[in-house]
């Protein structure tokens, strides 16, 4: 879709805010969606009061609230809205309907989505209900940071374990119910010769001064404060522990044995990070007994066959390449627009990509 010389290039507008304690991966994920789509389109990235950074030499509008933002929509006259910012309200997005073109939402569990021409539900909730035709739902849709690259499927590489096997214990940026602190106290009743790594996120607001006190209490225990290379150091755990959102996804790709625990109650209910799909999952984090926790982690170090399981129903899955099928969505909207007199909206993009 790259324009004839002498042609205007289309415009997509981006919405990304940090909510739902989803981290940082919103960000990432437009950062990547924006590089591959750079040289066709034009970008601009509007930003709110809780945007993250806009990725290096894009134009960023500041739209502090939800009457600026919608001014900058009607100033700009973007051909796209594309957006992550949680859940919406339909009232809003049928506002910004009268506005934009075409408007593609990522994960949103509020009623906004119902409005939006196409809606990548990447994390997704078991439901005996079904979805809109408009929302594409499933792993598929994930995009693995670039750097993912090189440790894709290690788990399928790499030997026996050594004499100190390492757990990695990361509960995302911000950890709003203070998993790390819970977890590292469980285990430090381990007694097994354990290497262990503590990742503080970069939005983390609790205490870390006893997280700090305990890893001095045991041998081989280490915190590590942002920045640290995320990728590097979770392809060298032999088993990790994390919340629920997104970065079991990015663990699949790479096949590591993997002990989940949920935030909340909404993660409690995301339908990824499962038996049947390589993980122990033991659910609201806040409520695990520690005779649960410290068996979830024992049993893959323990029993290489449950080990080896987990990695290739893991590995199984294929996940990470994501990125083709979103940018196909994008240009395919951007030259079918759902409301725009100069085309018709054509056969549905969710058909498209299946």
């Amino acid at each position: 879709m790259i324009p004839i010389d002498g042609q205007q290039k289309k415009t997509v507008a981006i919405h990304i805010s940090r909510s739902d304690g989803k981290g940082t991966y919103p960000a990432r994920r437009a950062a990547m969606i924006t590089n591959a789509l750079a040289d066709e389109i034009d970008i601009v990235y509007l930003c709110g009061v809780d945007s993250p950074p806009v990725p290096e030499g894009f134009k960023a509008i500041s739209t502090p609230s939800n009457a600026l933002f919608l001014q900058a929509l009607a100033s700009i006259k973007p051909d796209l809205l594309l957006r992550d910012s949680g859940s919406t309200i339909q009232e809003e997005i049928e506002k910004i309907t009268e506005l934009v073109p075409s408007i593609i939402h990522f994960d949103d569990f509020g009623d906004g989505g119902k409005c939006a021409d196409l809606v990548f539900q990447t994390l997704y909730v078991e439901s005996n209900d079904s979805a809109p035709d408009h929302y594409v739902l499933g792993r598929e849709s994930f995009i693995a940071d670039e750097q993912m690259a090189s440790v894709k499927h290690i788990g399928l590489r790499k030997a026996q374990l050594g004499p100190l096997p390492h757990l990695v214990i990361s509960f995302g940026e911000e950890d709003e119910g203070n998993l790390t602190y819970r977890a590292l106290r469980h285990i430090m009743q381990l007694q097994i010769p354990l290497k262990v790594t503590v990742l503080i996120g970069e939005q983390y607001t609790h205490d870390t001064s006893t997280i700090r006190m305990m890893a001095l209490e045991r041998r081989n225990t280490t915190v590590l404060v942002p920045p640290y290379n995320y990728a590097e150091i979770y392809a060298a755990a032999d088993i990790i522990l994390c919340a629920s959102g997104y970065m079991p996804y990015e663990v699949a790709v790479m096949g590591i044995p993997c002990v989940v625990l949920a935030q909340n109650d909404f993660e409690v209910g995301l339908a990824f990070p499962k038996e049947q799909h390589g993980f122990i999952h033991l659910g609201l984090g806040r409520k695990v007994k520690q005779s649960s926790l410290l068996n979830a982690i024992m049993e893959p170090l323990l029993h290489e066959p449950l080990r080896k399981k987990a990695i290739a129903r893991q590995t199984a899955l294929g996940l990470g390449d994501g990125k083709d099928a979103v940018c196909e969505a994008i240009r395919y909207y951007l030259e079918y627009p759902k409301r725009n007199t100069s085309g018709g909206a054509g056969k549905k993009t969710s058909d498209m990509l299946h």
